[in-house]
């Protein structure tokens, strides 16, 4: 009989890296968290600059376990180091509350003279670790899977995608390989508050799908045709859009059923003072939705909008005036965040670069002999070390003082 044990179950070989492999990962790790973080090396507290268009903020609940304080990346690492902190990636118009009279007279360690409390600050249930309208934790401890999540960028919580008003998780905007063909998404809770999105051309919803407000004239994006009809009115409490957000209310206005008169032709060119580009008082506009809905915009739909005096204070009036400013998008955040890691590489670079040449020829000669030395003893190390047993802090102090010995006995 053969022997078919060995064929049965073949010894699994681990996965072998190359170590230019291992130095692209490390890079793109880096990356990721540049992104992140925006650039912030986490050297200085953020709170003397007020509350930031958008920066990375950290929940400690350790010192505040009801999750209604957050603090910048420098303080998440100097004053709430080993503590039990939330990672909540950017949120808008924050400032940090690190050591105001939220931490129990912790003071800040990296800027003790602060407010009370930042009274313009708001947070939602992300603070608590908990995100989407399921109110689950990220990473999920009892998930089998972890499935991605989407940020909205209105309310700026995080939800799965079969938690957004969708019939089905397909009908999420991506291409053949699962990446997504949206910029951002607007949730079914906020998408009332940005109805008015319904009076633009199609071009500006990643889906593709026919816009409920307008006709569009296949030959001119730009072109808005009169509206060919609307939903019936969506329905809110009390007149507005009830959310989880502590300290912030999103107002709609109460729904009318009076039809909007779009002109004929409404130029979507340039925008300024009185020159609407919708030709239209959207403060006029009934709710058009009959439900909840998301809204996935496409690139550059923030560029779309209006931006005279009217559809301004519309914006202005329901909070969302952040809507036209550029660098409160993620797309902008994540740019300046590359300019900056790109910046700061070309300064390690030159600084590499001004120190191998301030070195003569036998400092230079000294110093590849070093570079050498430590890597045949590296190599010795892990030829003669036990693979079965865990690596010490005697062990490395053991590894430095034969290379020092070895350099001394070089040296004399």
């Amino acid at each position: 009989m053969a022997d078919t044990g060995r064929d049965a179950f073949p010894d699994e070989a681990e996965p072998a890296f190359t170590l230019d492999e291992y130095m692209e990962d490390i890079e793109a790790v880096e990356l990721e968290a540049d992104l992140v973080l925006g650039g912030d090396e986490g050297k200085e507290c953020t709170y003397a600059g007020g509350y930031l268009k958008r920066q990375a903020v950290f929940s400690c609940l350790t010192c505040v376990p009801d999750g209604v304080a957050g603090v910048c990346t420098a303080c998440s690492l100097a004053c709430h180091d080993g503590h039990e902190i939330v990672e909540l990636w950017t949120k808008r118009k924050f400032r940090c509350d690190c050591g105001n009279s939220k931490f129990g007279g912790h003071l800040c360690k990296l800027c003790p003279e602060k407010d009370y409390e930042n009274s313009a600050n708001t947070y939602n249930h992300n603070f608590k670790g908990s995100y989407c309208t399921c109110g689950r934790p990220y990473p999920d401890p009892e998930a089998k899977e972890q499935v991605e999540m989407i940020q909205c960028s209105i309310c700026e919580d995080w939800f799965h995608g079969d938690h957004i008003g969708l019939n089905s998780i397909e009908e999420i905007p991506r291409d053949e390989e699962g990446e997504p063909l949206y910029e951002e998404l607007i949730c079914h809770k906020c998408s009332s508050v940005c109805h008015f999105l319904k009076l633009y051309p199609d071009t500006i919803w990643a889906s593709g799908k026919p816009n409920l407000a307008v006709e569009t004239d296949a030959s001119d994006s730009n072109v808005m045709k009169k509206p060919s009809g609307h939903a019936d009115p969506e329905k809110h409490e009390n007149g507005a859009l009830v959310d989880n957000t502590v300290g912030e209310k999103t107002s709609v206005e109460n729904d009318s059923t009076k039809a909007i008169a779009v002109p004929e032709e409404a130029n979507l060119g340039s925008s300024s003072g009185n020159n609407c580009k919708l030709g239209v008082d959207v403060n006029t506009m009934p709710a058009i939705t009959d439900k909840s809905e998301p809204f996935f915009m496409s690139k550059g739909w923030r560029e779309t909008l209006c931006r005279c005096e009217t559809c301004f204070n519309f914006y202005a009036q329901r909070g969302i005036a952040y809507l036209i400013d550029k660098e409160d998008s993620i797309e902008e955040y994540e740019k300046i965040a590359k300019q900056k890691r790109e910046m700061k590489l070309e300064q390690q670079q030159g600084a590499e670069t001004n120190f191998l040449n301030s070195l003569n020829h036998v400092q230079k000669i000294e110093m590849i002999s070093g570079i050498n030395d430590m890597k045949n003893e590296f190599q010795s190390f892990l030829e003669s070390f036990d693979a079965s047993k865990p690596v010490t802090s005697d062990d490395i102090h053991s590894f430095f003082e034969n290379l020092a010995k070895k350099k001394k006995q070089r040296l004399s």
